[in-house]
């Protein structure tokens, strides 16, 4: 019988990565494992918050004292703002902030819901006459990956670049046993690189020709606490693309994945459109975009469930099985969009809680309303459909559906 400590093994193993859901119910049996490679599991949802507002719990790798045996600790050039602690943290977030949302840009989110409407609608409209779709390749890549490259000023022509870099960087965190994490870091580092001295080099040709745009919003309105460096302002653009795109990729194939397995929830969203935001919500609990987040760090040795969690040992966070833990959400298996007082946490929670959440939950309401109202008759082609190899950011890689149609 497999014990507790294999855990992290299983659950990253791309055999589980269809339905890791199993596992996860076995980890909140737990509530906190040791692993055999050296770090700590949390998977229950109370557990999970508390380390989230815990100041003895770091997100810089700096911290760390245990060679991660999960992901390596290969460092890199161009660590976002996600990965240090308070008051670096604060200071870059802030920054980033700034031309994204309240209080000094409040309406950027809502000024984009037209054109994302457009995008979504463009994609559909060119899927008529085809009576098979590739979800995921046809309309959740392109959809978020044309917003956020918009949203920071990346020129049409130049946003295929994009796919092959977010691809080798998401592999960075790949910790499939049998291969070696040096080397995917490596290449991981490269793409790292590349896309961030392209959005550093495109940033600074708007300096002094501001453009309404965030690169151009970095170089010319920093704000009164000053502007980013150079390799900040690459590192925190590189987070903003992939962040950007990649979560919503997995929010919308994860979303529709699940529609078509719920039939009878479809045909009410259709029936009941204003239920759509409450559905999202549901989702982002029910099969988040984010399954765990592996970089957490103890400070000092922390107690958490009767169990000492060592100083300066990697500390993962499952917010997958969180979500789904019956002593916070009744009947937590069941995908209901109508559930009450659903604190998810599917965007984190604290200070690192997700910076582009309200971006990512309009998008998702767009593009599954938009799905669920033009689609006629879609059937799944291949249930469990073809996963990525990720863990982290579990969604599938491919999505093949049978229409009978696109409607208007």
């Amino acid at each position: 019988m497999a014990s507790a400590d294999t855990l992290f093994r299983r659950i990253t193993d791309y055999a589980s990565r269809a339905d890791p859901y199993p596992l996860y119910s076995e980890l909140r049996r737990h509530r906190v494992a040791r692993q055999a490679e050296g770090g700590y599991l949390v998977g229950t949802y109370h557990e999970v918050v508390g380390l989230f507002h815990d100041p003895r719990i770091s997100s810089d790798r700096r911290n760390r004292t245990v060679q991660d045996p999960f992901f390596g600790n290969r460092p890199s050039t161009l660590v976002s703002f996600i990965g240090r602690d308070d008051p670096e943290h604060e200071r870059l977030r802030t920054i980033a902030m700034r031309p994204f949302g309240p209080p000094h840009a409040p309406g950027r989110i809502d000024a984009m819901r037209a054109e994302i409407e457009g995008i979504a609608g463009e994609l559909l409209d060119g899927l008529r006459g085809r009576d098979r779709i590739d979800l995921v390749d046809d309309f959740a890549y392109p959809l978020p990956v044309t917003v956020i490259c918009r949203l920071l000023g990346v020129p049409r022509e130049d946003e295929p670049r994009f796919h092959a870099w977010a691809d080798t960087l998401i592999a960075g965190f790949d910790p499939t046993p049998g291969t070696d994490p040096a080397e995917r870091q490596r290449a991981a580092e490269e793409a790292r690189g590349a896309m961030g001295s392209y959005l550093g080099d495109l940033a600074e040709s708007r300096r002094g020709h501001p453009t309404d745009d965030m690169l151009s919003a970095f170089v010319n309105d920093p704000g009164p606490s000053g502007g980013f460096t150079e390799v900040e302002l690459m590192a925190t653009a590189v987070l903003l693309l992939v962040a950007g795109h990649e979560t919503t990729v997995n929010l919308i194939a994860n979303g529709v994945l699940t529609l078509l397995r719920h039939p009878d929830v479809l045909e009410q969203l259709r029936g009941t459109p204003e239920l759509m935001p409450r559905a999202v919500e549901e989702l982002l609990r029910y099969d988040p975009p984010v399954q765990l987040l592996p970089q957490r760090t103890a400070l000092t040795d922390i107690e958490v469930a009767d169990v000492t969690i060592p100083k300066g040992t990697p500390v993962i966070l499952v917010l997958a099985a969180g979500n789904r833990d019956p002593r916070r959400f009744k009947e937590p298996d069941r995908f209901d969009p109508t559930r009450p007082d659903n604190q998810h946490l599917g965007f984190g929670s604290g200070v690192h809680s997700c910076f582009g959440a309200p971006l990512a939950r309009v998008e998702g309401q767009i593009a599954l309303t938009a799905l669920v109202h033009r689609l006629h008759d879609p059937r799944l082609l291949q249930d469990p459909p073809e996963y990525r190899r990720n863990p982290v950011l579990r969604g599938p890689r491919h999505l093949p559906l049978a229409v009978s149609g696109i409607g208007d």
